[in-house]
């Protein structure tokens, strides 16, 4: 039965939460991450009724620029990224309210008076958010620049983009410089991956049904594997990437936080403490990584790339097994890849059954294990694989499916982007869908052996998926986005 709703307008009903009034600063303000997600994410907001009844966003970086300028480069951003055109009335509200203050990394006072000034002008004691959408190296002026304005004080928050470290001491050092200046509360460290409604739907998919909480371990799950490949290669950031690779750049950030949402156990409340304490236990069972348990590949052509190295040993995919050691999850591996130049661009996470005994049908009937695969995408579905008779006189099983689509089901309009929802969370102050410092510090031990001893990487062509090892690594499985694409094709 579809549940469609009547539209946009009725997102701000269907929230019914409103943030206190906020003065916003947006470091990195003309970078590329604030013209494609969140400038046009603050303006959808506005948009759809959920940003504060009273707001200021005061963009900010070191480059020369009036705040006419800075309004005019914001419609010229909306316009090519943004979801909904830069016309209207809630335009003129939103850009009513934007303005801009050249700063640098050792040196804050105009901007603290700008942000007095946005206080001023809204009255009361609104919040104070900042997002430091910042390259690494500014990170230890800029968030000293802001203790010593006075800009962390009163309970202002703080969102980091990653990386979060490159291994467990940058981590820790990093979480000592963001913890001289603020408290662990005020701090959000996004991962867009768990702002997605698919990735959430997991945690109501499994939790709110019993068709499902029942059969979430061992007992019955042969395998679990998180599949995010890439069609991309690493086109304008090839000097990051080089000094980064598949790991560092989307495992640790996105596909072990995805997991611990994947195998926790069942939290007291949905609520960042609650699922907090969950999931850093099951991240704390999350064994230290084997590194012949993982194939690292290099697409070619990889090394002509600008700004790489001609003998680079940076993966540019990776495949690996984790293990869980508790009781819900021993003996269950966990398979993730994720890489660039593969065939297709896909965010797949499948829970493959255990086989039936299948006494009572001849052993030739070809019968594999159900399978739940939730497909993330914007929107996304949910796919059910299992086993049903073949029509016709003799009884042989064939493989069959139920989808759920988001589209054919719920009003797709009431979905938020992944950034604007983490946005919206960290306005109202929720910081459920953020990674909590204890967390990168113990994946980053996780990835410890691998980072130490990794393997050598293995060339592969563009447009394949990879070295012959990452299919051998999951045998007796088989990877389930590459079946998926290949059924599609035939």
């Amino acid at each position: 039965m579809s549940t469609t709703g009547p539209g946009r307008s009725a997102l701000a009903s269907h929230r019914t939460t409103q943030a206190d009034n906020h003065v916003i600063v947006l470091f990195g303000a003309t970078g590329d991450l604030a013209a494609r997600k969140l400038l046009p994410g603050f303006f959808e907001l506005t948009q759809v009724g959920l940003m504060p009844s009273d707001y200021r966003v005061i963009g900010t970086s070191p480059i020369e620029m009036t705040s006419e300028e800075f309004v005019d480069h914001t419609a010229d951003v909306v316009g090519r990224f943004g979801r909904v055109p830069a016309a209207g009335p809630a335009w003129d509200e939103f850009v009513s309210r934007l303005s801009y203050v050249v700063s640098t990394s050792d040196d804050a006072s105009d901007l603290a008076a700008a942000v007095s000034a946005a206080e001023d002008e809204i009255g009361g004691q609104p919040g104070l958010l900042h997002y430091l959408s910042i390259p690494p190296f500014a990170m230890s002026d800029i968030v000293g620049a802001l203790g010593a304005s006075g800009l962390a004080a009163d309970g202002a928050k703080v969102i980091l983009e990653k990386p979060f470290g490159t291994d467990v001491d940058s981590a820790k050092a990093l979480n000592e410089l963001l913890h001289s200046v603020f408290a662990e509360e005020q701090i959000y460290r996004i991962d867009h991956f768990l702002g997605k409604e698919d990735v959430q739907n997991i945690l109501a998919i499994r939790f709110s049904n019993r068709l499902f909480e029942p059969i979430w371990s061992a007992e019955h799950i042969a395998e679990i594997q998180i599949d995010v490949p890439e069609t991309l290669g690493v086109e304008n950031r090839a000097k990051f990437y080089d000094s980064t690779g598949a790991f560092r750049d989307m495992v640790v950030t996105h596909l072990f936080q995805a997991l611990g949402f994947v195998t926790m156990e069942p939290p007291a409340a949905f609520s960042a403490e609650a699922l907090g304490t969950e999931k850093q236990r099951v991240l704390d069972a999350l064994q230290p990584l084997d590194p012949s348990r993982v194939v690292r590949g290099q697409y070619d052509g990889y090394r002509r790339s600008p700004d790489v190295a001609d003998d680079s040993d940076t993966e540019t995919m990776v495949a690996l097994e984790a293990r869980i050691d508790n009781a819900r999850w021993d003996g269950t591996p966990i398979h993730l890849r994720t890489g660039k130049r593969l065939p297709v661009g896909r965010r797949v996470i499948t829970l493959s059954l255990h086989r039936p005994p299948l006494h009572m049908f001849p052993r030739d009937v070809g019968a594999h294990g159900d399978k739940i695969v939730f497909e993330i995408g914007e929107p996304g579905s949910i796919r059910v694989e299992f086993q049903s008779k073949e029509p016709g006189p003799s009884m042989v099983l064939g493989g069959a499916h139920m989808d759920f689509q988001y589209k054919s089901n719920f009003d797709p309009t009431r979905e938020l982007e992944a950034y604007e929802r983490l946005l919206h969370d960290a306005l109202l102050g929720d910081r459920t869908l953020f990674n909590q410092a204890a967390s990168i510090e113990r994946l980053w031990e996780v990835g410890a052996p691998l980072l130490a001893a990794p393997p050598p990487v293995q060339p592969y062509a563009q447009g394949t998926w990879g070295p012959a090892a990452v299919d051998e690594l999951v045998a007796p499985h088989s990877w389930q986005v590459t079946r998926m694409v290949e059924e599609s094709a035939g």
